[in-house]
């Protein structure tokens, strides 16, 4: 069925509208960021800075360890997200082809925890860090985000499992493999784009984190760099608006350039050749 030319245009045009709403927030935090102070109290804002300048990026990194910082997110982020991936996968491959009342009543636990609130998890938290000595500690962070990310990543590789067609675990299954054998040479390579998206996004999670981080993390050298963006915001609420806005896209980089980097993987097929007709 073709499409008529207005409704093309109505869906373009719906499109762009779409997408200029997204970009507006990134593209004024990039602005406010080269833009000297003057700029910043005018009451007549423009988009591109008259007078352009660095000294908001110099003097964010002055003010703040935001390098230390960036560190302690990245390293919680990437032990949390490759953790998260190799003991969701196992556990997806096992929901998705055990038919069995457990089965479902897993995937319901795991849709239901979704909607719990940050709150109600952060108390019995504690309590489990403190008593296992991992409060205001990185590994400790860790394993809270493993935690919080496993319920979605275990969700989502459910569903390329799925995907992946019984036929191929059968053949294996015929030449003498495992279970075991089956997943890790057989279904592993065919989630690969799954277990990078999934991978994907709990790193981001993780990275953009405020909440649990704020709580657990009290010593300064340990904060993660959510939690020191916050150091410009002074006792009055006032923002030092050019370092903050400064620090806040320099954060954003990392998770766009994990992005552009694996964007292939994710939009590749995933089973392009693997079943022949």
């Amino acid at each position: 069925m073709r499409t008529s030319r207005p409704a093309r245009v109505g869906q373009y045009t719906a499109l762009l509208a779409y997408l200029v709403f997204l970009a507006f927030p990134f593209l004024w935090l990039v602005s406010t960021a080269f833009k000297p102070p003057r700029e910043l109290g005018s009451l007549h804002p423009t988009w591109i800075p008259d007078d352009p300048t660095l000294a908001n990026f110099r003097q964010a990194f002055d003010e703040q360890p935001l390098l230390h910082a960036a560190l302690n997110s990245l390293l919680a982020a990437l032990a949390a997200a490759v953790i998260a991936v190799l003991i969701a996968t196992p556990m997806a491959y096992v929901v998705a082809r055990r038919r069995t009342r457990l089965a479902k009543a897993v995937t319901g636990w795991v849709v239901v925890s979704q909607a719990f609130p940050f709150v109600l998890l952060i108390i019995p938290l504690f309590l489990v860090l403190k008593n296992l000595r991992l409060i205001n500690s990185v590994p400790g962070l860790v394993l809270v985000y493993v935690v919080w990310a496993l319920p979605f990543a275990l969700w989502m590789l459910a569903g390329y499992v799925r995907a992946v067609p019984p036929e191929l675990e059968e053949a294996a299954a015929v030449d003498g493999a495992g279970r075991v054998r089956t997943l890790v040479s057989v279904t592993a390579p065919l989630l690969a784009p799954g277990i990078v998206a999934t991978g994907l996004f709990t790193f981001i999670a993780a990275w953009n984190e405020f909440f649990f981080a704020l709580v657990l993390l009290k010593t300064p050298e340990k904060q993660t760099l959510p939690v020191v963006l916050t150091h410009f915001i002074g006792a009055e609420g006032v923002a030092d608006l050019g370092p903050l806005a400064a620090a806040a896209f320099l954060a954003t980089l990392p998770s766009l350039v994990v992005f552009a980097i694996i964007q292939r993987r994710i939009t590749g097929g995933m089973l392009t050749g693997a079943v022949k007709s």
